[in-house]
């Protein structure tokens, strides 16, 4: 049996069996936390964006959120498994960080690249077409960086012992 230890950590077992990780495996790693991102990117741009907020405190918003949502997914699937408060935010942190900072570094810096994408508003096509463009585009760089974490046992593979 590979069951987690007392700090919530996979046993040895989980460790053991690293190697190649799939694309598939890839690809649903990074679905999973892309939810979770997109969830607060869009409402942290929609709420800096209705209360007519500048650009950095709308995009600050916007990340925190990314970051607060993706964590909670993981965190609520984790506590489902059984895993204490402490054990379950290590879990995230270790499953979810490196790929939300890659999606939302990628997401952000496409919004600031396409021209009048910061300016748009709620009702604006270029609003919603480069927020979600950037999804599009955060998921296809993210997955290879997940794919890569997973085969070594870092990133989402925090997390397999626990489904």
């Amino acid at each position: 049996m590979n069951h987690p230890d007392d700090r919530g950590r996979p046993g040895r077992a989980a460790h053991a069996r690293h190697g190649p990780a799939s694309w598939g495996t890839a690809a649903k790693a990074t679905a999973h936390c892309l939810t979770g991102c997109a969830i607060g990117e869009i409402a942290g741009m929609a709420i800096g964006t209705a209360l007519l907020w500048g650009n950095v405190p709308t995009m600050a918003l916007a990340i925190v959120l990314a970051f607060l949502f993706g964590y909670s997914f993981t965190l609520y699937a984790v506590r489902r498994a059984g895993v204490g408060w402490k054990a379950a935010v290590r879990v995230a942190l270790a499953a979810d960080t490196v790929s939300i900072a890659v999606m939302e570094a990628v997401d952000n810096g496409i919004i600031a690249l396409v021209p009048g994408a910061l300016d748009a508003h709620l009702s604006d096509g270029l609003f919603w077409s480069s927020l979600l463009g950037g999804f599009v585009v955060a998921f296809f760089l993210t997955t290879p960086v997940n794919k890569w974490m997973i085969a070594r046992g870092k990133g989402h593979a925090a997390v397999h012992a626990y489904h």
